[in-house]
């Protein structure tokens, strides 16, 4: 009867630890998901903020032109 209690006893810690090491699994996954998203973003921040520079020296162009022509 003794070493069926132990066996039992060691059947459950086995799950605690496969229950803690999915559990660490998943964060792991979690903090590389996250850490992809930070990048995305700040990847698509940059193009919008390039994208608003580029408009900027459109519009300042024009109205160089516009000047200009206004000037003849």
């Amino acid at each position: 009867m003794a070493t069926k209690k132990t066996s039992r006893k060691k059947a459950t810690r086995k799950r605690a630890s496969k229950v803690t090491s999915k559990k660490a699994v998943a964060a792991k996954k979690a903090t590389k998901k996250k850490a992809a998203k930070k990048k995305a973003a700040k990847k698509t921040a940059k193009k919008k903020a390039a994208k608003k520079t580029a408009k900027k020296k459109a519009t300042k162009k024009k109205a160089k032109k516009k000047a200009a022509k206004k000037k003849k």
